[in-house]
C-alpha cells in the first residue's frame, strides 16, 4: 500500500511526489482504514451455484419414482391382480435395490470421478424406467425396478458429494441442500403423473406413468457432461493445474480459490508450495485404499463420531416415516375417510405441494440459522404431528359414524408433518453427511449413510401396509413419533454445528460426542486468535501510513 502513496529513489529514500501535492496525514490515515475494512458479502458464484443445480438433478429420479408409484401401485394392483404384500414389496423394493448403486458408487466415483458417475447414474435409470414401462408382467416390473434402483443409488451417493466438493464453504449448505430440493420436485411430478395419466386405460396408464422418467434422465446425462470435475477430485488424482482453474471458477475470488486449494493439498499430502500442474500421487491418497479398515477396524475417535452421526442421521430421516407418508398417502387418506381415488390424488398432490415449498425454504436458511437449530425445530415439529395424525387416525378407525373434523384434522397433519420434515431432516440429513467425512473417506462415508437411508426406508416402505394391519394405521404412527422423539435427543447431544466451516476442519469437531462444544469453543478461539493478528497488522500499517504522511507534510 505504501507503493500506492509515496515513490522512492534508487537509494530507497522517499522523494516528494509530483503535483499534485501528497495527501495529507489524516486522507492517508482514512485511506488505509477504508483498505483494511471488511469486504461486503460476496454475491454467490453462479457457476457453482449452476453446478449444483446440474448435479442434483439426478435426485429428481428418486423423488419422481416414489411420487408416481404412490399413485400407479392403484392401476398395477387392479392390472396385473397383485395382492397387498405383492405390492409393498413393489413399492419398496427399489430402495433395496438401490443399495447396490450406492454401494458402488464411492468406488465408482474415485475410480471414473465424480462427474461421469453422475452420468452413468442417469443412464442406468433411464434403461430401468424403459423396462418398468414396457413391463408385461410382474416379474418382468421387479426386473425394471432393480435396475432403476442401480441407478437411483448411484445419482443419491454422488450428487450431495460432488456439491458439497465443488461449493464454496459460505454457500455449501445451501447449494447441498438441491439434491433434497429435487427429490421433492420429482415426488410433485410423479403426483401429477398420476393425475394427469389416470384417465387413460388401467393397463396403459400406469406403464406411461414409470416410462416417462426415461425422458428426464436422458436430458440430465447429457446436461452433466458439460460440468466440470469435483476439484478435490482432480486432486487426489494429481491433477492440481485443472483443479485450480476449477476452483477460481466457483469461488468468490482468486484468494479463497487459494486458500481452497491449499486446504485440499494438506488434506491429500501435497506441500502447499507445490505449484507443479500435475503431481505424482500414491495410491493411498487416491481413495477407497483401505477406507473401509479406516472407517471400521481402526477409526479415530473424530472418524467414530463422525462414523457415528452421519450414519445415524439418515437411520432417522427415515425411520420418523417420511416415505411411509409419501408412498402411501393415498392409502393414509383412505383410512382417514376420503373414500375417491381423484380426490386421494389431489390430496397426494398437496402433500407433494407443501413439501416442495418448504423445502424451498429451507435452501435459503441453512447457511443463515445454521445446522443444529433447523434440526431441532424440524424434528419437534414432526413429533407433534405425528402424534396428532396418529391420535385423529386412532379416533376415526374407533368411531361409526364420520367425523369431518377428524378427516379435516388428518390432512392437516399431514401436511403438517411433511412441511417439518422439508425445513430441516429432510435437506439437512444430505448436507451433514457430505460435509462432515474427512476427503479421505468421504465417497466411501457418504456412500455408507445413503445405504443406511435405503434399507431404512426399503424395510418400512415394504411393512408398512402388514405393520399397519397388526397395530392399526393410528399405531404406527405412534411408533414413528416415539422414533422422531429419539432421533430429536441424539442431535442435540451428539451433532455438532458445522455452519461455516471448510470441509477441512470438520475432523477438528468431531471426537468428543456430547462434549463436542469444547472442540467447536476452541476453533471459535482459534479464529478471534486470527482475526486479532491480522487486525493488529492491518493497524500498525495503518500507523506507518501515517508517520509517513507526517512526515512529507
Amino acid at each position: 500500500m505504501g507503493a500506492d502513496l509515496i515513490k522512492t529513489d534508487g537509494s530507497g529514500t522517499a522523494a516528494t511526489a509530483a503535483p499534485p501535492p501528497p495527501p495529507s496525514a489524516s486522507e492517508n490515515y482514512q485511506r488505509s482504514i477504508v483498505d483494511f475494512d471488511p469486504p461486503k458479502k460476496a454475491k454467490r458464484n453462479k457457476y457453482a451455484f449452476a453446478c449444483a443445480v446440474l448435479a442434483s438433478m439426478t435426485s429428481i429420479l428418486l423423488g419422481y419414482d416414489i411420487g408416481v408409484m404412490s399413485g400407479a401401485a392403484i392401476f398395477i394392483e387392479e392390472d396385473l391382480k397383485i395382492n397387498y404384500v405383492q405390492k409393498e414389496v413393489l413399492m419398496g423394493i427399489l430402495n433395496v435395490y438401490s443399495l447396490i448403486g450406492s454401494a458402488a458408487a464411492g468406488r465408482t466415483s474415485d475410480w471414473i470421478g465424480r462427474r461421469y458417475t453422475i452420468v452413468l447414474s442417469g443412464a442406468i435409470f433411464f434403461a430401468g424406467s424403459l423396462l418398468m414401462g414396457l413391463a408385461p408382467n410382474y416379474a418382468f416390473l421387479m426386473f425394471g425396478r432393480f435396475v432403476a434402483g442401480v441407478g437411483v443409488g448411484y445419482a443419491l451417493m454422488i450428487a450431495p458429494v460432488y456439491t458439497a466438493e465443488v461449493a464454496p464453504a459460505s454457500s455449501r449448505g445451501f447449494l447441498t441442500s438441491f439434491p433434497e430440493v429435487f427429490i421433492n420436485a420429482g415426488i410433485l411430478l410423479g403426483y401429477v403423473s398420476n393425475y394427469a395419466f389416470s384417465k387413460l386405460p388401467v393397463h396403459l396408464g400406469w406403464r406411461l406413468m414409470l416410462g416417462v422418467a426415461a425422458i428426464p434422465s436422458a436430458l440430465i446425462g447429457l446436461s452433466v457432461i458439460t460440468m466440470p470435475e469435483s476439484p478435490r477430485w482432480l486432486v487426489m488424482q494429481g491433477r492440481v493445474g485443472e483443479a485450480k482453474r476449477v476452483l477460481v471458477r466457483t469461488s468468490h475470488s482468486e484468494e479463497e480459490a487459494e486458500l481452497r486449494l491449499l486446504d485440499i493439498k494438506e488434506a491429500v499430502g501435497i506441500p502447499p508450495e507445490c505449484e507443479d500442474e500435475i503431481v505424482q500421487i500414491s495410491n493411498s491418497k487416491k481413495g477407497g485404499s483401505g477406507v473401509w479398515r479406516e472407517l471400521f477396524l481402526h477409526p479415530t475417535p473424530a472418524v467414530k463420531h463422525i462414523l457415528i452421526t452421519g450414519v445415524g442421521i439418515h437411520f432417522f430421516q427415515q425411520s420418523s416415516g417420511i416415505d411411509a407418508v409419501v408412498l402411501y398417502s393415498p392409502e393414509i387418506f383412505g383410512k382417514a375417510g376420503i373414500t375417491s381415488s381423484d380426490m386421494k390424488l389431489l390430496a397426494t398432490i398437496a402433500v407433494g405441494l407443501v413439501k416442495t415449498l418448504f423445502i424451498l425454504v429451507a435452501t435459503f436458511f441453512l447457511d443463515r440459522v445454521g445446522r443444529r437449530p433447523l434440526l431441532l425445530s424440524s424434528v419437534a415439529g414432526m413429533i407433534g404431528s405425528l402424534v396428532a395424525l396418529a391420535t385423529c387416525l386412532t379416533i376415526i378407525d374407533q368411531s361409526s359414524s364420520r367425523l369431518m373434523w377428524a378427516i379435516v384434522l388428518c390432512i392437516l397433519s399431514t401436511l403438517s408433518y411433511v412441511a417439518f420434515f422439508s425445513i430441516g431432516l429432510g435437506p439437512i440429513t444430505w448436507v451433514y453427511s457430505s460435509e462432515i467425512f474427512p476427503l479421505r473417506l468421504r465417497a466411501q462415508g457418504c456412500a455408507l449413510g445413503v445405504l443406511v437411508n435405503r434399507v431404512t426406508s426399503g424395510v418400512l416402505t415394504m411393512t408398512f401396509l402388514s405393520l399397519s394391519r397388526a397395530i392399526t394405521t393410528g399405531g404406527s404412527f405412534f411408533l414413528f413419533s416415539l422414533i422422531a422423539s429419539i432421533a430429536w435427543a441424539f442431535v442435540y447431544t451428539l451433532i455438532p454445528e458445522t455452519q461455516g466451516r471448510t470441509l477441512e476442519e470438520m475432523e477438528k469437531m468431531f471426537g468428543r460426542y456430547c462434549r463436542w462444544r469444547s472442540a467447536l469453543k476452541e476453533l471459535e478461539d482459534d479464529d478471534k486468535k486470527l482475526v486479532s493478528n491480522e487486525v493488529n497488522g492491518a493497524v500498525q500499517m495503518a500507523e506507518g501510513v501515517v508517520a509517513i504522511g507526517n512526515r512529507q507534510g
